[in-house]
């Protein structure tokens, strides 16, 4: 399933299924003025990798797999961690450090809301590696 960023148009999907079906590390499936919709898919012993988003909030749902979830004030002041499976939600507040990693034996696949948005529309990244290159990303 291949998606195009559609914002800042109306628009609806089946977020599961179009979660479940992203093949991507990341696809950014809608960006508005002040929200952001990712799809990723994170393979197995991958990670989102550790990263703050000083000012804004973001909401994480899982829909297959199981993961690790880590926040703290810094990477080596980790205050929080839990495992997290399909249904989950994790919540991020803004100027928090955090990180996923997939702990299961399968692709764990997920979808990010952030208020504002954090990728440039319409980015895809096939791979975590493609990812950390981008020069648009942090």
């Amino acid at each position: 399933m291949a998606l195009t960023d559609s914002g800042p148009n109306p628009y609806t999907l089946d977020i599961e299924d179009a979660t479940v079906a992203n093949e991507n590390f990341r696809t950014t499936a809608w960006t508005g003025e002040h929200l952001q919709l990712t799809l990723m898919a994170i393979p197995v012993g991958g990670e989102i990798g550790g990263e703050v988003h000083p000012d804004h909030d973001q909401f994480i749902r899982i829909e297959q797999g199981t993961g690790r979830v880590e926040m703290g004030a810094s990477e080596s002041e980790i205050s929080f961690t839990d495992e997290v499976t399909d249904d989950w939600a994790i919540l991020i507040p803004a100027g928090k450090w955090h990180n996923v990693t997939n702990t299961g034996e399968e692709p764990l696949k997920l979808y990010s809301l952030y208020g504002p948005p954090d990728h440039v529309a319409g980015a895809v990244h096939p791979t975590k590696a493609d990812a950390d290159s981008d020069p648009n990303e942090h």
